[in-house]
């Protein structure tokens, strides 16, 4: 039971927590007990699968629709190797919260027919296990969306449009997967169904908001699943958990029939994004949706087919001239992660690559902009209205009045978020109006910004990416997670950011590194004070790459040739082998 929380509330969450055990339970022979004790869990929900079964979950899924194409495989068995490993998922990491297997088997059965007397596929994901996000609605199923007061009342009545294209392309569902309670947070924990564990150390989160996707496909109960990013929510969790993670441009990616507060607030807007085990993973979702054509059901969406030719690199030159950002200038990142940039500079610069360093453009700007306590601060080019959030535009006024109407309590996560509104009011129309105007000219100052590096670069051209952290830290301890500018800052210039994995780190390596120097402000200082190899033994280390507005394509692209210049490597000291 949940302290804090009405006796109403407790009975719900009680209820669907049951729900869910009574779904799970029909599996029995695949469920796993774990001792609290053990905290790298990662490869527990191998132990129930045959040798077969663990080639399947191993494998991406590009080369899963095109085994069960070719009929190496059925779709049946496919989605039994999964959900084997989706169940043992759950119990040690609480990834999951709406269970709908068997109908998952029957859409399996249904493909497999189909193929065998047709000769054809469905779509070009025929076949594919995907599991989905619990706030992106599923016909039928209850989308409570980490509120209790939500339960049992928001039962979709359509699919979202991006559940409709996984349909039609052939994939079969089956889970959807925990998200935090109001969504805005970098780690995942609510009151309806607790909080979700990281498979490699489970004394770390897994991310947020899209927490549950990355603890289950970390643990091979998934090939691909559909996040949302509005600040991170995809990069953070697939970074924590070693995995591919892409945030594209808000008017891309189809994005209407997603359940959340603040439905219709466009100062910041989320988007919808793949995790995935490869970046051709990532690629496969974007083609998949844009040769659908989202735009002509959703009006945002802008009329973007997908350009093959330019994933595959056609356009690219023969050097890529990349920007490295090794400190935005507000928390500096721990030792594994300016490691690993230190390396991957050196890797691109051997490789005859044109690599120079990005110079921050206000990170601590960005922030305050999206979500800072109310205060002012006096940066050039600005006015003074600093004291602006463009997450909170109405004070977390419409999160309080769903937590609390429905007798529950905010998680430390949502506590810590929306405690920097304490104290002020919502803002007046006139008041947004003038913080639209204020987002318009840092976006216009940024690109700017981007375009000026022609003047450091070799080739004389503006940098094709940036190369930066994903996050400060690796995945960090429960309810610590404190700084956002390494992802946040691309949402809100609507810039195009996919995180991938580069290694893990161990602790037992006993490496060194430089002191840090001299904390900057409190958070820095806070976030120096939780470094600790120990803490952070076992964990992912990933980087992030950024391109340019709408240019998703390219950015995969160039994603492309950095993994062939310097491939992941294994853990050694916190960094990999180049």
């Amino acid at each position: 039971m949940v302290q804090g929380l009405t006796s109403d509330s407790q009975v719900l969450a009680a209820r669907k927590r049951a729900d869910r055990e009574g779904k799970l339970s029909a599996h029995a022979n695949w469920r796993m007990a774990v001792s609290q004790d053990i905290l790298d869990v990662s490869q527990y929900p191998l132990m129930k699968l045959t040798g077969e079964e663990r080639n399947i979950v191993k494998c991406d899924a590009t080369t899963l629709v095109d085994l069960i194409r070719k009929r190496v495989h059925t779709a049946h068995e496919v989605l039994t190797a999964f959900v084997k490993a989706a169940v043992v998922a759950q119990d040690v990491t609480n990834c999951l919260t709406e269970i709908f297997i068997e109908e998952g088997f029957e859409r399996a059965r249904e493909l497999d027919q189909y193929l065998e007397e047709t000769g054809k596929v469905v779509g070009p994901l025929h076949g594919l296990p995907v599991s989905i996000k619990d706030h992106i609605k599923i016909k039928g199923l209850d989308t409570s969306t980490g509120y209790i007061g939500w339960a049992y009342k928001t039962v979709a009545d359509s699919d979202a449009v991006v559940v409709d294209i996984l349909r039609k392309a052939g994939a079969v569902l089956f889970v959807k997967t925990q998200n935090p309670q109001t969504l805005l947070s970098l780690e995942t924990d609510n009151n309806v169904f607790g909080r979700a564990l990281n498979p490699f150390n489970r004394n770390l989160t897994p991310g947020g908001s899209s927490g549950g996707e990355s603890a289950l496909i970390a643990c091979h109960g998934s090939p691909l699943g559909v996040g949302t990013d509005i600040g991170g929510s995809v990069r953070i969790p697939a970074a924590h958990c070693g995995l591919y993670g892409l945030k594209g441009s808000v008017a891309r990616l189809p994005h209407a029939g997603l359940l959340g507060s603040h439905d219709g607030m466009e100062a910041i807007i989320g988007c919808v994004g793949p995790l995935a085990r490869s970046a051709r993973d990532l690629e496969l979702f974007c083609r998949v949706m844009l040769d659908a054509k989202p735009w002509l059901v959703e009006p945002p969406l802008l009329e973007m087919p997908w350009k093959r030719d330019v994933a595959r690199g056609e356009d690219l030159p023969e050097k890529l001239s990349i920007a490295i950002l090794f400190d935005d200038g507000v928390v500096a990142p721990h030792p594994p992660i300016a490691e690993a940039l230190k390396r991957y500079k050196n890797a691109l610069t051997a490789a005859g690559h044109d690599i120079i360093e990005w110079h921050p453009l206000d990170h601590q700007y960005g922030w305050d902009l999206i979500v800072r306590r109310s205060h002012v601060i006096v940066i050039p080019t600005y006015s003074a209205l600093c004291q602006v959030k463009l997450y909170l535009l109405d004070g977390g006024a419409e999160y309080h009045e769903t937590i609390l109407g429905a007798g529950e309590t905010e998680v430390p996560q949502t506590q810590w978020l929306l405690n920097h509104a304490n104290g002020r009011a919502p803002y007046t129309p006139a008041e947004m109006f003038r913080l639209n105007a204020e987002r318009e000219l840092f976006r216009l100052k940024a690109l700017a910004h981007w375009n000026a590096t022609q003047q450091r670069t070799a080739s004389g051209r503006p940098v094709d990416a940036i190369l930066c952290p994903v996050a400060s830290t690796l995945a960090p301890p429960h309810n610590t997670t404190t700084w956002w500018g390494y992802s946040s800052q691309w949402n809100i210039l609507d810039l195009p950011g996919v995180a991938f994995p580069v290694g893990k780190f161990k602790a037992s390596q006993n490496a060194t590194y430089p002191p840090f120097a001299p904390p900057r402000n409190d958070v820095e200082k806070f976030i120096q004070g939780q470094w600790d190899p120990a803490t952070y033994d076992n964990a992912p280390i990933s980087l992030q790459l950024v391109g340019r507005r709408h240019n998703e394509e390219r950015l995969l692209a160039i994603l492309n040739v950095l993994e062939r210049e310097v491939p992941c490597g294994v853990a050694m000291n916190g960094t990999m082998k180049v």
